[in-house]
């Protein structure tokens, strides 16, 4: 079971290396995607809840809604096009474009910008 230090430092790690300009499209965007989930990982064990497996991400959060609140399927929407339509076009086969990896930098900032609120307001209280 991972803790919240431990997914936090995988977010930022995986974050890192994802913005190295120098590394390719394909390998930055998995970085991406495997940084997001460590992210959201990172949310979801303050409230003492593991998601464990990528696949399963929506209904954990479904019905762990005070996670994310009012933002639930706004995270897990934009989380899931990711993985299923933009992540697999990197990782296998050819058919990306440039606009699907700003898609996908975009989506990733989004589900950035949510969760970096959670970790706030609960590091508050």
């Amino acid at each position: 079971m991972g803790t919240f230090i431990n997914h936090k430092k995988s977010y930022l790690n995986f974050k890192k290396d994802a913005e190295k300009e120098e590394n390719s499209k394909e390998s930055r965007a998995e970085l991406y995607f495997l940084s997001l989930f460590h992210l959201i990982e990172a949310c979801a064990s303050i409230f003492d809840i593991h998601i464990n497996k990528h696949q399963i991400l929506r209904s954990i959060l479904e019905k762990n809604s005070k996670i994310f609140r009012d933002k639930t399927k706004e995270i897990w929407t934009s989380f899931q096009m990711i993985e299923t339509r933009l992540r697999p076009k990197f990782s296998y086969g050819f058919s990306w474009i440039d606009e699907d990896f700003d898609e996908l930098k975009d989506l990733y900032s989004k589900i950035e910008s949510i969760c970096l609120k959670v970790i706030k307001n609960e590091s508050e209280q």
